[in-house]
């Protein structure tokens, strides 16, 4: 215990140290909110790496889904590599970031207002973004507190309260640069913890092989291919389409999740897109392919009751899974999952923030708060958007996958068709923004609401109607599919505005923006033709000089030779 605490100390203090350093560097809105948009390529991916996963992933969807479908929960973590972030990167970073600068937006919802040329279709988007990121960030408490209450028996909502004082500190304090920079930390640690802890976990029954094999003794118990012997190893599971709801809700959902989409905001230059790409695929694949790996092997560490439960409940797998480690490696797992959370954490409280207060608050106040107020009030909002997750964070009954999928239902099948066409297709129309706003919001609603009355029960083509995994995989697929539609029947934004909103793809620059962001590529073109003194060139291509503290060019001092 001294040594797990230990640990657990010096990880905290290392935490609210770098929101002290970084609170220099966030004085102004757009510093605190997006970093300056100067975050370099291994800080972004890592920043995008830790904001999707955590003890959610960890604690919650990897002891559910490794029970109902064994060893081939895998593939949930492969999708998370392949089209949560390899796909994501490659078909929305570059864009995302070009058009994001051009219109200077600094949230998701201030998108869609520049974007589609409403200012009621931020409004919505804000309010939607505080109310259905709540859920979400109760679930990240418990996850983490579970797992606490397992290691140091402290009561479930002191770790609670005890967390969200830790991420209000140092995310009030340095902002963004504060939640990047703790995130490669976090990242690091993630990236060593799951790796140990798998192998670990794995030996304890013999390793890989021996483990596998007693997952083949048992038989399915879900109904689907009743009574298949060994269906929990196999390739697919017992359970493939309800399988497929779940990659598609926790992969393609990333595409549409505000706190996800704003890190392509802050991208440096080019260089930070493939290194992006590259790191932040491979951390996926380690860390969501580890957990759901690990979550697999389940049900041989927990028994089932007599309903075909786990005893204890699915959140509380992974804990048991972990209970006889060494003692170092459970101080390993406590900071793993704190990591992976309070990095989760720190993007959803600030999302949220910044979404109220300069989607809603800002306009409300008609130019009377000024960049220090605004700053005064984005602080403060953390602090309100923590407080109300805690609330909903004390019903420890609340099941983590349930939380996590009516948020990202909402979100995502609200947002990830209308932001993924905006920035892609010129027809795209207000009208059907509109129409992805009720499907996901309406849709999500109506389904708790008749979930909470028990009405709703069976399958349709072999999904289970009453998951809320399942109800978020379909947002998102009727969204994708009807804003076209919509799109192709509603009036169309005048030629203009749209040519200008677009315009920024084909700003020429060393290449097409479409093909490459050059921020800083102009100076190395011009240092390369005229030296050190020409650190770029105008609109009309005349090189612009170093200025000195005058203002005026440097003078050129001719050295003489001296004589002997």
């Amino acid at each position: 215990m001294p040594l797990i605490i230990t640990i657990l100390v010096l990880y905290i203090a290392v935490a609210v140290g770098i929101g002290v350093y970084c609170n220099r560097k966030a004085k102004t809105v757009n510093e605190y909110v997006l970093g300056g948009r100067s975050v370099g390529p291994w800080i972004t991916a890592f920043a995008y790496g830790t904001s999707y996963f955590s003890a959610v992933i960890f604690v919650g969807y990897a002891g559910k889904f490794g029970w109902n479908f064994g060893v081939s929960s895998t593939w949930v973590g492969i999708g998370n590599c392949i089209i949560g972030s390899l796909m994501a990167w490659a078909i929305m970073g570059r864009r995302t970031r070009v058009m994001s600068k051009h219109l200077e937006s600094a949230t998701m919802p201030e998108f869609f207002e520049k974007r589609y040329l409403s200012k009621t279709l931020k409004t919505v988007a804000a309010i939607i973004v505080f109310i259905f990121l709540i859920p979400y960030t109760a679930s990240v408490y418990n996850g983490l507190s579970r797992l606490f209450e397992m290691v140091f028996s402290i009561d479930y909502s002191v770790c609670v309260i005890a967390m969200a004082v830790v991420t209000a500190v140092y995310v009030i304090l340095g902002g963004y640069k504060a939640t990047a920079y703790n995130d490669f930390v976090q990242g690091i640690i993630m990236l060593i913890g799951i790796a140990a802890v798998v192998v670990a976990t794995l030996n304890s029954k013999g390793g890989f092989y021996e483990a596998l094999n007693q997952m083949s003794q048992i038989p399915n118990e879900n109904g689907v291919m009743a009574g298949m012997q060994g269906a929990y190893a196999s390739f697919f599971g017992p359970d493939p389409i309800n399988l497929l709801g779940v990659v598609i809700l926790t992969s393609l959902g990333t595409w549409g999740l505000p706190q996800m989409v704003t890190k392509f905001y802050t991208i440096k230059d080019e260089r930070s897109i493939k290194s992006g790409t590259v790191v932040s695929t491979i951390f996926a694949l380690i860390v969501a392919g580890g957990c759901y790996f690990l979550g697999g092997f389940g049900r041989i560490f927990v028994a089932p009751d007599e309903n075909g439960n786990p005893v204890g409940g699915f959140d509380s797998i992974i804990p048991t899974m972990l209970e006889k480690l060494p003692d170092l490696l459970i101080g390993v797992v406590v900071v793993l999952v704190l990591s992976a959370s309070m990095s989760t954490l720190s993007s959803l409280v600030l999302t949220s923030s910044s979404s109220i207060t300069l989607d809603l608050i800002k306009p409300a106040m008609k130019g009377k708060l000024d960049e220090k107020k605004q700053l005064i009030v984005l602080r403060a909002f953390v602090a309100v958007f923590l407080v109300i997750s805690v609330i909903i964070a004390l019903n420890k009954n609340a099941l983590i996958s349930d939380l996590m999928g009516y948020s990202w239902g909402a979100l995502a099948g609200a947002f990830l068709a209308p932001f993924l066409y905006g920035i892609l297709w010129k027809k795209t129309t207000k009208a059907s923004v509109w129409v992805s706003f009720v499907i996901g919001i309406g849709v999500t609603v109506l389904h708790l609401v008749l979930s909470s009355m028990k009405l709703l029960s069976g399958t349709f083509l072999g999904f289970t109607v009453a998951s809320p995994v399942n109800l978020g995989a379909f947002t998102m697929i009727v969204s994708l599919i009807v804003v076209p539609l919509v799109s192709l029947i509603t009036p169309k934004m005048k030629k203009a505005d749209v040519d200008r909103i677009f315009s920024c793809y084909d700003k020429t620059v060393t290449v097409r923006q479409r093909e490459a962001i050059t921020a800083g590529m102009e100076e190395i073109a011009a240092e390369k033709t005229y030296g050190h003194d020409v650190v770029g060139f105008t609109d009309d291509g005349i090189p612009i000089e170093k200025r000195n503290r005058t203002g005026q060019p440097p003078v050129k001092k001719n050295k003489k030779k001296k004589k002997k």
